[in-house]
């Protein structure tokens, strides 16, 4: 399967390049980026070609993965979908509703698949308590607790234009997803968040928040979605999952593999990661559903899903009221 990489603007097409490339039925055949000497510098240290246009790129491979800013994903995507290609997009799937509806559309009429990069589903931890839940070990969930707070990006990530919002935007999106992974059908109802600017005041953006939403079936949840480590932290984040059933209790930690090291090179004391790679996960799922001809499990209407409720959380904080959404 011949895979083109457009952009490396979001950080985790390293993830991803580096998953293609150790993935037996997958080849890396080129990167196109709007940044040229990013691109050429990224070809060039992935082993393969350099593609001036993205339309070139989309025309020589089976399917493209989509790491530029958040607001291009729609354009990218589209352009992929019409060439008759399958994608794989980086979260969140856009910035707009009407950019996400217009990515699901071209991709049903193109008979294509798209995929949302949630990676988080990949991860052995969520997957055993996915497991747990439907063994019926915790009973009927009633509440989560969520979090996701890791380190400011900077760069575009701060450019409300190009990223959707901050914070809130960024992070949102994975636990949301990763609850309604855990509650086949389940859709969020209502949303009330605080949003606000406390760490970095100079970026004029959101860096953290507190959510909190309700679901059809009577869950209720929050989530502190934040840019609130610093770069001292000796890991990037986290992300943690409290869930409260009727026949128990239980917490998810992904990122909870580590160990400690202390290391004169730095001076810094860092937790790095030993666990298992859900990037790699994610890209072997893709591969081996566009090669099989089966359906994505993580598919552009869960993308639009958790879309929506981030969008829901700054119309909440703006408005300073909760916001239904449609049922």
């Amino acid at each position: 399967m011949r895979i083109g990489i457009i952009s490396f603007a979001h950080m985790h097409a390293w993830s991803y390049a580096h998953a293609i490339k150790r993935h037996p039925n997958a080849e890396l055949v080129g990167i196109a980026d709007d940044d040229a000497e990013r691109g050429k510098r990224m070809a060039d240290e992935f082993g393969t070609a350099w593609y001036a246009s993205e339309d070139e790129l989309i025309a020589a491979v089976d399917a493209v993965v989509v790491c530029s800013e958040n607001s291009k994903h729609a354009v990218y995507t589209i352009a992929a979908a019409k060439q008759g290609k399958h994608i794989l997009c980086e979260k969140p799937i856009a910035t707009t509703v009407e950019d996400a509806e217009a990515m699901i559309t071209a991709a049903e009429q193109a008979g294509v698949q798209l995929m949302i990069a949630f990676p988080c589903r990949f991860s052995t931890v969520a997957q055993r308590m996915k497991a747990r839940l439907a063994s019926g070990e915790l009973g009927r969930i009633v509440a989560f607790g969520g979090t996701n707070r890791g380190s400011m990006p900077w760069g575009w990530f701060a450019d409300k234009e190009l990223a959707g919002g901050g914070a809130v935007m960024d992070h949102t999106v994975h636990v949301l997803d990763v609850m309604r992974w855990y509650m086949p059908g389940a859709e969020v109802t209502e949303v009330y968040a605080e949003v606000g600017n406390s760490f970095y005041e100079e970026a004029g953006i959101d860096d953290c928040g507190l959510l909190t939403f309700s679901f059809d079936n009577g869950v209720v949840a929050s989530l502190d979605p934040s840019w609130s480590r610093p770069r001292s932290n000796p890991v990037w984040g986290d992300l943690t999952l409290d869930l409260v059933g009727t026949e128990g209790s239980a917490k998810v930690d992904l990122y909870k593999q580590n160990m400690t090291l202390h290391t004169n090179d730095t001076m810094k004391t860092t937790a790095p990661f030993w666990g298992d790679d859900p990037d790699q996960g994610l890209i072997d799922h893709f591969v081996d559903c566009v090669i099989s001809g089966n359906s994505v499990s993580v598919t552009g209407m869960d993308g639009l899903r958790a879309l929506e409720v981030a969008l829901a959380a700054y119309k909440s904080a703006e408005s300073n009221r909760p916001i239904r959404l449609k049922e």
